[in-house]
């Protein structure tokens, strides 16, 4: 018998290229699909003065861009780092904006494109569906397999010592996006395993998410954790290994367009807290708090776990709570065997911290509700005791 599939909405980036060595023809197919020249290239100090941009940078001059670089970008940036990159913008007249790097930057990107051409204030943006009007063209290219950023329409910034607002808005959604996967082959193992477990969090929660889950975010995070799930080793073991390299900026960009459109919960809840407290990468707070996460969904997402077990591990007859288990355990082996840190000690967090953490991760609402198991800050400071 079939169910009857419920209203919904599905949005993503404009077009879509994956090509190896891309980036070294960017200015080509950016001829090819803009007829703007003057380019905000949004970056990171590391990627620019490191070479890897130098035939990126060639390209685009050789098709007549005139490329303008902002690379004072950093990790979980705070709201003067935005402001800087589109006084830049504006200073040279920029009408197109590419978001060349990690998660940091493209979430940059994306508001500068906005704020290029808009009245608003930052603080008129924070929150869903509050950007108006329209944007300077937009193009990501990452250089990690691990946010997704290039295809959601979410900004983060951090807005105080430890505490981090979002902008959600359809206008963030960029109008195309470039996979290179040469680019990640310089990634260090801790990263690529740092990143690759985001992915595949994006993944799990997008498919057991309680609000707008559907048919197709669905599909795309099951095709994620797939695609995750059998090369996240290879690439930490292996960094050049092209296939698997490959196989995981698509699978992390095919988990970003599941999450974009049925949102994360409480794994990311309560990962900001950590980032925010500690400095630690989003994507390593991510994987310390997703075992515990899973065993506390369990009760009500144990079906839909043994749906993703039958994709990692293949198909079996055994009921959903054995399956599902058996999902669990194994999501663990893979972050064991990638080399990430196992507990938040192992990262500097004091047990002290741990009630001001729960908290903090009260204060995300809007990924709390997500989760299919009500969090409270008693078990939330119990999940971290758990990480601990």
């Amino acid at each position: 018998m079939t169910t009857e599939i419920k209203s919904f909405s599905f949005n993503t980036p404009g077009s879509m290229h994956l090509e190896w060595g891309g980036a070294s023809r960017l200015g080509e197919l950016l001829s090819e699909w803009f007829k703007e020249r003057n380019l905000l290239i949004v970056t990171d100090k590391f990627l620019n003065e490191s070479g890897l941009l130098e035939p990126t940078k060639n390209s685009l001059r050789k098709y007549g861009f005139n490329i303008s670089i902002f690379d004072d970008v950093v990790a979980d940036p705070p709201e003067h780092v935005l402001m800087e990159c589109v006084k830049q913008g504006k200073q040279i007249q920029s009408n197109i904006v590419l978001g060349l790097g990690g998660g940091s930057s493209m979430d940059i990107a994306k508001l500068v494109a906005v704020m290029l051409t808009s009245d608003q204030p930052l603080s008129e943006l924070y929150g869903i569906g509050k950007v108006t009007g329209t944007r300077t063209p937009l193009v990501q290219v990452p250089t990690t397999a691990g946010t997704g950023s290039e295809v959601t329409n979410i900004t983060i910034l951090t807005t105080g010592e430890t505490t981090k607002m979002g902008v959600v808005s359809q206008q963030l959604y960029a109008d195309r996006v470039l996979l290179d996967a040469e680019l990640t082959t310089g990634l260090p193992a801790l990263p690529t395993a740092a990143t690759g477990i985001d992915a595949m969090v994006h993944a799990i929660e997008a498919f057991t998410s309680v609000h707008l889950k559907n048919p197709l975010s669905d599909a795309l995070a099951k095709e994620a954790l797939r695609l995750l799930s059998k090369n996240l080793v290879t690439a930490c073991q292996d960094g050049q290994n092209r296939a698997a390299r490959e196989a995981m900026l698509l699978g992390a960009n095919l988990a970003g367009q599941a999450f974009s459109n049925s949102p994360v919960a409480a794994v990311h809840a309560l990962a900001y807290p950590l980032g925010g407290h500690y400095h630690l990468p989003h994507g390593l707070t991510n994987a310390l708090m997703l075992g515990p996460v899973l065993r506390y969904n369990m009760t009500a997402a144990a079906p839909l776990y043994a749906e993703l077990a039958d994709v990692v591990l293949g198909h079996s007859t055994e009921d959903d709570l054995t399956r599902a288990t058996h999902f669990v355990e194994f999501m663990q082996s893979l972050m064991n065997e990638s080399g990430a840190p196992q507990r938040l000690q192992d990262v500097g967090v004091t047990e002290e911290s741990l009630p001001t953490l729960a908290k903090d991760a009260m204060l995300q609402t809007r990924l709390l509700g997500n989760n299919p198991v009500p969090v409270t800050e008693e078990s939330a400071l119990a999940l971290y005791k758990a990480a601990f």
